[in-house]
């Protein structure tokens, strides 16, 4: 026994000489020497580093998921299943968003919904595209109300009734404020694509709401001057353009019969003072004869 271990001892204590020589001259370019033992710690020292850098490279990079598969727990995998559902979630309110403000566009553009000839069924346009238009931003918004403005123009649903508690049905149901008092110069047509009542008036006469709500717009465009729309409840809107000055802001709540704006000759499509007045249902004009006596 004691022979054996000699024997192995001076196996492992031999010294060996590692040669590097040039191919052709036989040059030695490099040596290393070293007993036996050193050598084959250093073998597996080297070959463990190798395992573990491999191991670390494979575990902290994409490479795990086509060397060792999904790796998630069942935490990790219900986090990653809510977040799919928030973005699904938030897909959707978007698209809800950009409807929102395709209706808004349609209405500033005057644009009505596709009516079927036959059914007389109204369906409205969400694809609307609308010419850029220069407007003169509101002055002296404070941030709470560009906060405001930035909330109504997203989209929010208000839920606004004349009446607190009553259930409305349609817009038959409401009781409407006359904007103003004047004598009609143009009626609603929509053979025209004349989607308002204009009302002939002296300029700066007070110009009225319709009935309660936010205004989502308050600005000037070229075309029709400056306009004031109002968001009410059961999908109504109210538009009124042309006016001389707007005296309510964006995100303001205004009642029925409060006085938003006065009217004027504003904008290249207008022939004197008169306010323009639109009413607007499901996106969808309709006639403010029919409820407005004015």
């Amino acid at each position: 026994m004691a022979k054996q271990k000699n024997k192995l001892s001076k196996i492992l204590n031999a010294r060996y000489k590692v040669v590097v020589l040039h191919e052709d001259t036989f040059e030695e370019k490099a040596a290393f020497r070293g007993k036996l033992w050193y050598w084959i710690t250093g073998t597996i020292s080297a070959i463990l580093v190798l395992v573990v850098f491999t191991v670390v490279l494979i575990r902290s990079t994409p490479l795990r998921e086509y060397v060792i598969g999904d790796t998630l727990s069942g935490y990790e995998r219900s986090a990653l299943l809510e977040t799919y559902a928030r973005i699904d979630s938030m897909e959707q309110v978007t698209r809800a968003q950009e409807q929102y403000l395709n209706n808004i566009k349609q209405v500033i553009s005057g644009e009505a919904g596709e009516t079927t000839a036959a059914t007389g069924e109204e369906h409205a346009v969400t694809d609307v595209a609308v010419a850029p238009t220069t407007e003169t931003p509101p002055v002296g918004l404070s941030e709470d109300e560009l906060a405001l403005r930035e909330l109504v123009e997203s989209g929010a649903p208000y839920d606004l009734p004349e009446n607190p508690g009553a259930s409305r049905t349609g817009i038959s149901s409401y009781t409407f404020y006359s904007p103003i008092k004047g004598i009609i110069s143009s009626n609603f047509s929509t053979r025209d694509q004349h989607y308002a009542v204009d009302i002939a008036v002296k300029q700066n006469e007070p110009v009225r709401s319709t009935l309660s709500g936010h205004v989502v717009f308050a600005s000037y465009t070229p075309e029709t001057g400056y306009v004031a729309i109002v968001q009410h409840g059961n999908n109504l809107l109210s538009l009124y353009k042309h006016c001389a000055s707007i005296i309510k802001k964006v995100g303001s709540f205004v009642r029925g019969g409060e006085v938003i704006a006065f009217a004027g000759n504003t904008g290249s499509l207008t022939t004197g003072p008169h306010l323009h007045f639109e009413l607007w249902y499901n996106g969808n004009p309709v006639n403010p004869t029919d409820y407005i006596a004015f």
